[in-house]
């Protein structure tokens, strides 16, 4: 049993919501383990850092930060010294100087991952059946339906500007490896990973494994809870 003396807080990435983390805060909330979700707009990365700092100001002692997908690149600017820790799940994590873009179209993407494209408001949305293809293509159809009703478009605001100085420099971090990721390509993944020096799970998971896969999620923010409470 991890202690719980730290708050867990889950940010969510592109085309998601905070209940694309609901099973992950079931199990982890069984454990006598506090976790929120913070509420991201997606609508430049400066407003999702000001958003999370804002979630993080809401809470007290230290704080385990757990990132999806783009949040990874929210995550790593948080200000709070009271972060201990970061997680990062099939997330992006660019350099000081990178743009999220960057590692993101690093390499070619999966044969099944979406034509992505802004629209006249500047936002990139997901299609429908992109939910089932790749973005969570192990999940149900019921997942599918309410992952595609409840998703939030993500602003060109977000991936095109550099990241300053990312925290995973300065914190222990580590990293679940989606090996069956169509979204984020697993090569990327490593390649993260290995400059980060983050400790690393790899998992026969997709890219969403917060719905499809929720117990490794829980056993690898444990981990870290564990070695901030220790």
């Amino acid at each position: 049993m991890a202690k719980a003396d730290a708050t867990v807080v889950l940010a969510h990435g592109a085309w998601a919501d905070g209940s694309s983390w609901a099973r992950v805060i079931a199990a982890l909330e069984a454990e006598g383990i506090k976790a929120q979700a913070a509420p991201l707009p997606l609508t430049s990365l400066a407003d999702d850092v000001a958003a999370l700092n804002r979630s993080l100001d809401r809470t007290e002692g230290p704080i385990v930060l757990a990132g999806h997908a783009y949040a990874g690149a929210v995550i790593a600017l948080a200000r709070p010294a009271r972060v201990k820790a970061l997680v990062y799940v099939a997330a992006l994590a660019p350099d000081e100087g990178e743009k999220v873009a960057d590692v993101f179209y690093r390499l070619p993407p999966h044969p099944q991952a979406p034509k992505l494209a802004p629209d006249d408001n500047g936002l990139i949305w997901l299609a429908e059946d992109a939910f089932a293809a790749a973005f969570a293509q192990n999940a149900s159809a019921e997942d599918h339906a309410v992952l595609a009703a409840v998703q939030r478009p993500i602003s060109l605001n977000c991936i095109t500007v550099p990241v300053g100085r990312p925290l995973w420099k300065d914190v222990p971090s580590w990293f679940l490896i989606a090996e069956q990721d169509r979204m984020i390509v697993p090569q990327t993944q490593r390649f993260m990973v290995e400059r980060m020096k983050a400790k690393v799970r790899s998992h026969a998971v997709d890219h969403t494994p917060s719905v499809t896969a929720p117990a490794a999620v829980a056993d690898i923010i444990r981990e870290a809870i564990v070695s901030v409470s220790e």
